[in-house]
């Protein structure tokens, strides 16, 4: 599957990944990213070389072109405790289940696709999964895809017109920040100074 994304981000982009070492060959960990485009999954999981189990919000979770890959690449619907509070409690379950088996969970902690390309606040959820299972967090930045073909457009959807295809894209993999430093807010500031300028 690994590979298989490669192929596909290499049709649309020039990936330049940063910070593999930062990856831990094994053992339980959480990456957080930024949320620029509906590919960025599939951009993520074709960088890292260990299997990422991905959160992701559960509509995204369906859409009929990504949907055999994140079934084949375990992720883990999600939805608002106002849209479905059991869902919610299953996904945080999961969650704590990948990483007592000792696998990578991403999470996108914003909540959504950024709507206009700036960095959207984190939410506590990350708080709340190392709350229960004290494992290291890795920030991950993504930039160059605000405006890609990928990206939300005004009304939300995907873009009709091909935007930034075969643009360097730079995954950004910071160092791993140790269980009892992470906060919200930190890994936000984290993220926003690995990404700076690049939308």
């Amino acid at each position: 599957m690994r590979f298989m994304a490669w192929i596909v981000i290499s049709i649309f982009y020039r990936i330049r990944p940063t910070g593999i070492e930062n990856i831990p060959d094994k053992g339980a960990a959480v990456v957080v990213c930024n949320h620029v485009s509906f590919i960025d999954p599939v951009i993520l999981g074709g960088s890292i070389r260990r299997p990422l189990r991905f959160v992701m919000y559960y509509k995204i979770f369906e859409i009929p072109v990504l949907r055999f890959f994140f079934r084949t690449a375990k992720a883990i619907p999600i939805a608002s405790a106002s849209e479905d509070e059991a869902l919610m409690t299953a996904a945080f379950d999961q969650v704590d289940a990948e990483l007592a088996a000792g696998n990578l969970v991403c999470i996108f902690p914003e909540g959504g696709i950024t709507r206009d390309g700036k960095l959207q606040r984190f939410r506590p959820g990350i708080e709340k999964i190392i709350a229960r299972r004290a494992v290291p967090v890795i920030p991950v930045a993504l930039g160059r895809l605000w405006g890609s073909w990928f990206s939300r457009n005004k009304s939300g959807g995907v873009r009709r017109i091909p935007g930034r295809l075969f643009a360097k894209v730079p995954v950004m993999i910071g160092e791993a920040v140790p269980p009892q430093d992470v906060s919200a807010e930190k890994l936000e500031t984290l993220v926003r100074s690995m990404r700076g300028e690049q939308r």
